[in-house]
């Protein structure tokens, strides 16, 4: 690898977080990988990526730190709790936040990495874990042009299609709850309309067929409903993802006093999927709640 090639951190070696690594080891840098858990370290080690125990140990000689945790509250303790790499970051260093969260807190995460003199960009990905295992995410990005320059060369790693949709923090964060809306009513109308076929006694596997041929198809249709047809609920992306991400637009909804019915009765499918014990599940088992609800049976769940 060139020595001009900077050392990129990767905090959060999750389903995403992983992939992205590993995009970025293919690419030719030298990665460091932190995660909570030492199985998560481990298995990245084994992948022949370095790892650390903390964020601020990892962050040491970066130019390019990428979190990829949850939330906006695991966002703000990579940065500034007690074992957080904001105060060993390099002068001239970019943090690329990953993580879905309101646009105002965003906007306040990278007021406050400002204040030191480094660079916050504010990315949320969209793609899954296939995609950021290939360096096909796309990614919907906003910050200063000075961000942008010291966290494209890792953006070109990880993303088949960048986005640069503002020049502050926050934009990036409300173009992709626009995303979370739509996906997240798209999850919850794909199983419901697949249960309900199922209720009429359609072979759910001929349906999947016409329906992906049709006007009614979705991204998240074909996407998801092949995993209630498996019976395989192994979680690409949880159910509790969604009660998260719609509940940031409900709090949106009602401080803009705009409207959300139709992405409120999808939170209400994620929220009693989840209370019916399957939040940590993929999120098609919203079809296995309304199969439980209407005594429906579905593959592997009977």
């Amino acid at each position: 690898m060139s020595s001009s090639t900077p050392q990129v951190t990767v905090i959060g070696l999750g389903s995403m977080g992983f992939g992205m690594a590993q995009s970025l080891r293919r690419a030719g840098f030298d990665v460091v990988g932190c995660d909570v858990t030492a199985a998560g370290r481990e298995r990245f080690v084994a992948d022949g990526g370095h790892a650390a125990a903390t964020p601020a140990e990892a962050a040491r000689g970066s130019a390019i730190i990428v979190s990829v945790v949850v939330n906006a509250a695991q966002t703000e303790a990579v940065l500034f709790g007690p074992d957080g790499c904001a105060d060993v970051m390099d002068a001239d260093a970019v943090f690329v936040s990953s993580a879905t969260m309101a646009p105002d807190v965003a906007l306040a995460l990278a007021a406050r990495l400002e204040a030191t003199g480094r660079h916050y960009l504010d990315a949320p990905i969209s793609g899954g874990a296939q995609r950021a295992s290939e360096g096909a995410l796309t990614i919907l990005a906003s910050g200063t042009a000075a961000a942008f320059d010291r966290a494209r060369p890792a953006l070109d790693a990880m993303a088949a299609t960048l986005y640069e949709l503002g020049d502050s923090a926050g934009t990036g964060a409300a173009f992709k709850m626009i995303n979370q809306l739509l996906a997240g009513v798209h999850i919850a109308a794909a199983c419901e309309a697949i249960t309900f076929a199922a209720k009429q006694g359609l072979d759910i596997r001929r349906v999947y067929e016409v329906i992906t041929a049709s006007a009614g198809n979705s991204w998240m249709f074909e996407n998801r409903v092949p995993h209630v047809l498996d019976g395989d609920y192994a979680p690409r992306s949880a159910v509790e993802i969604f009660t998260k991400d719609l509940g940031i637009i409900m709090d949106m909804s009602r401080s803009e006093k705009f409207p959300v019915p139709v992405a409120s009765a999808a939170l209400q499918m994620f929220m009693m999927t989840a209370a019916n014990g399957m939040a940590r599940d993929d999120d098609a088992s919203v079809a296995r709640f309304y199969g439980r609800i209407t005594g429906t049976p579905l593959p592997g769940d009977q």
